[in-house]
């Protein structure tokens, strides 16, 4: 019988993968395989900023090599674009069009568009014949119609910037994001000490998740430095996918959540 014990995880995820950005995805997922060959979460967008895709077959040929090889491959949204009503207030522009730069496809999405949306991607999948557990909302806004449509599918979890969460149900653990800036050499910078501080306080944390960008790729400083953080965390943590990750993290759950009985004498 298999162990229900889990052990301290790291989860590496690439995020926007799509033809247009595979040749930097790709930087990354090599990077990766410097340091140790380890599962990672490929955080796939089906149409991407509408780009059109000139060599669908080679692209999904890739994508059923990175399968094969024990990578997993979750929906990151369908379009990575936020095409809702326009934010009517200062907080919402900002988190809608200076923080995410018009990312941030699911935060203001109402719930039937939601499901649309889900669905198509599901579509997307299913037209391949590639298994989808999870679900990571781009810039991981998830906004209230998007939290209801989630509940009409088998999705088997989603993540936000500070927690990962079990579906159906919703159990949540805390785990902020390791991310990366790449607007300018500032916060490249910031980013780059702001996770070494992090990956010490969380140190003794379940699950640690590092999030990587296709814009991580054209900078050697950054590159170096997750590098450098993937090779320090699995000195003490076993690497899995995310669909892994949940899989062991709700058998966990359910073991120390079951009543111990008591035979009588």
């Amino acid at each position: 019988m298999p162990s229900t014990e889990l052990q301290r995880s790291l989860c590496v995820s690439v995020h926007d993968v799509a033809p247009h950005t595979w040749p930097q995805c790709e930087r990354l997922l090599q990077a990766i395989r410097e340091v140790a060959d380890i599962p990672v979460t490929l955080l796939v967008v089906p149409a991407y900023h509408h780009h059109p895709v000139t060599d669908a077959a080679r692209y999904d040929r890739l994508l059923e090599q990175r399968l094969s090889l024990g990578d997993e491959l979750a929906l990151h949204g369908y379009t990575h674009l936020d095409e809702g009503l326009a934010p009517g207030c200062l907080w919402g522009k900002f988190t809608r069009q200076v923080y995410t730069q018009g990312e941030g496809e699911f935060s203001a999405l109402g719930v039937n568009e939601a499901r649309r949306r889900l669905t198509w991607g599901l579509e997307w999948f299913e037209h391949r014949g590639w298994p989808v557990h999870g679900f990571v909302a781009p810039a991981w806004l998830l906004g209230d119609g998007a939290w209801q449509a989630l509940d009409d599918f088998a999705f088997k979890y989603t993540t936000t910037l500070s927690r990962f969460y079990a579906l159906p149900e919703r159990r949540s653990l805390l785990s902020p994001s390791l991310v990366y800036s790449a607007r300018n050499g500032w916060g490249r910078a910031a980013s780059r000490q702001g996770n070494s501080l992090w990956c010490g306080m969380l140190q003794n944390a379940t699950l640690v998740r590092l999030g990587l960008h296709p814009n991580d790729a054209h900078y050697p400083r950054t590159v170096a430095h997750f590098q450098k953080l993937i090779e320090k965390l699995l000195m003490t943590r076993q690497a899995m996918t995310k669909a892994s990750f949940v899989q062991k993290w709700v058998a966990s759950l359910d073991r120390h959540d079951r009543p111990q009985w008591k035979i009588a004498d």
